[in-house]
């Protein structure tokens, strides 16, 4: 796992548990559809996955010059 994953907010956080904003604050998503690009750990694939219902994450592609 090594690389650059691109996250988005989809879904808004508002009435959702105080355990879910946090992750969300901790990715750095405060606002609806703001992406964020993260390093690929173990850590924030585990914070994605606590939250996938709200955001949508992909693999950045590097692109070949």
């Amino acid at each position: 796992m090594s690389g650059i994953l691109k996250v988005t907010l989809v879904k808004s956080m508002i009435t959702r548990p105080e355990k879910h904003r946090k992750v969300l604050r901790g990715m750095g998503l405060t606002k609806l559809n703001r992406t964020v690009e993260l390093n690929d750990t173990p850590s924030v694939r585990g914070m994605i996955s606590k939250v996938s219902h709200l955001v949508k994450a992909e693999e950045k592609i590097d692109e070949i010059k």
